[in-house]
């Protein structure tokens, strides 16, 4: 989910940092093209007395300040490697610019640097539905009282008069606008257009913090993002349009962490969707989705092993604490003394601060302690849990059986949980289920799953 997703989606990208010459410090800029797929890339180096350092952003990611491990010049020749992502990345300064090539997973991708500002040519996907839209839309903001901000998104009806039934669109981890716009796709505009071609109200909004919403994102837990969605809620019983018996939820991974959360809530939810939603607590499911997406990388068993058991042990630190003085000193501690490579241009302690950030912000602290079974034990109404064969950020088999124990523990009966062969995390017919996977799919999300998903909310509002 958060960290790992942006590690891997980051890794494509990033190679090009440490730049080695008066030359190049500065800000760089590049445009990634993988396939039909653009990716803004930043290049910020700095002068040390050791030589450089760079931090690369992913502005599309939402991921600042990613460190290269190793970074190497000579004779105008620039080479960068990733060594835990196994990336490499050459080129050449020539004048004003960097031409060169980064190569992972037997892949090679073109990658030119400027000093200029570059903008992408944005392309369409061919699932993403095209104006004028044979349904209404509309603009809209609503108050969360208690966080005391505004969260703007879009409602959409399939006529302008008229009596719906609704769901509201919950994102996944990270910062997110409400189309959960991810490596040039828009998977909850595809959705929303389709769910409202058949007859469904959608609501679909940016995540506080994010596009047109406000508040602070940063400081924010699942549960916080979770009294969003009771707002969206509240708004949407104030529309006429909206028929109050027949509103669900569709939450995408961690929005399928939410949406039983809000469910237990209220009495106003009719069913929930699950898409690629966990069922197991938060420090198991992110050493499960480490293992997987290291497997499928290629990474060594020995690599994995060791890996494992240094997450392991942080992520007990932080189940277990009861102290957060403690914990900030423990965590810090551990970390240091497993420290045995840092980034160039990094000191080691700075290369702690940042890993102890990652660990100890307030929404990894929240989703490690957090299992969701023991809410899922709480819903009442009827549930949707979907994934794909291939999600290897929330694993199909181990998450679909812990939803369903749970739902069983708690007597809710009416609820289904399904298996969609050959997808992944997004829902995209895939080979892999990688995340360096998704901006080569042309597709957005399986017209499979989209159907099936709509037939099971139809059945439930009868």
């Amino acid at each position: 989910m958060r960290s790992f997703l942006f590690f891997f989606i980051v890794t494509v990208l990033t190679f090009l940092n440490s730049l080695y010459a008066q030359e190049i410090e500065g800000k760089w800029n590049g445009v990634l093209t993988v396939q039909k797929t653009q990716l803004k890339v930043v290049f910020n180096v700095s002068k040390t007395a050791d030589g450089f350092t760079t931090t690369m952003d992913s502005p599309d990611q939402g991921a600042n300040g990613i460190p290269v491990t190793q970074t190497t010049f000579k004779n105008s020749l620039v080479k960068f490697e990733v060594t835990n992502a196994r990336i490499e990345y050459t080129g050449e300064l020539k004048g004003k610019e960097i031409i060169g090539t980064f190569k992972q997973g037997g892949q090679e991708f073109p990658l030119n640097l400027s000093k200029k500002a570059l903008e992408k040519v944005e392309i369409a996907k061919t699932q993403d539905p095209k104006k004028p839209y044979p349904y209404h839309t509309e603009e809209v903001t609503f108050p969360n009282s208690k966080a005391s901000i505004s969260l703007a998104g879009t409602l959409s009806l399939p006529k302008q008069e008229g009596i719906y039934p609704a769901v509201i669109l919950i994102t996944g981890s990270g910062p997110q606008k409400r189309d959960e716009d991810i490596l040039g796709h828009k998977p909850f505009l595809v959705i929303s257009d389709y769910l409202t071609r058949n007859g469904f109200a959608v609501l679909r909004f940016d995540d506080r913090g994010v596009g047109q919403s406000t508040g602070d994102f940063s400081s924010a837990t699942s549960q916080d993002f979770a009294t969003d969605v009771e707002s969206a809620l509240t708004y949407l019983k104030t529309r006429k349009e909206i028929d109050k018996k027949a509103i669900g939820l569709i939450g995408h991974s961690e929005g399928g962490l939410i949406a039983p959360m809000v469910a237990t809530q209220s009495k106003d939810i009719r069913f929930i969707v699950l898409l690629a939603g966990p069922g197991i607590s938060g420090d198991q499911l992110l050493l499960l989705q480490q293992r997987a997406l290291a497997k499928a990388a290629g990474f060594s068993e020995s690599d994995m092993k060791k890996t494992f058991e240094l997450n392991s042990k942080i992520f007990e630190m932080v189940v277990q604490s009861k102290n957060e003085e403690k914990l900030q000193a423990d965590v810090r501690q551990f970390i240091d003394a497993a420290t045995t490579e840092i980034p160039n241009g990094v000191t080691k302690e700075e290369y702690v601060a940042m890993q102890c950030n990652k660990i100890l912000n307030p929404w990894m602290k929240y989703f490690l302690k957090y299992n969701p079974a023991l809410t899922l034990e709480k819903v009442q109404c009827s549930v949707l849990a979907v994934n794909g064969e291939n999600d290897l950020q929330v694993p199909a088999k181990e998450n679909l059986i812990a939803i369903s124990n749970a739902l069983k523990k708690g007597g809710n009966k009416d609820f289904i949980t399904k298996e969609f062969p050959n997808m992944n995390h997004l829902f995209q017919e895939s080979t892999t289920g990688l995340p360096s996977e998704y901006a080569t799919i042309e597709q957005t999300f399986s017209p499979i799953a989209l159907e099936y998903i709509t037939q099971w909310m139809r059945a439930k509002i009868k």
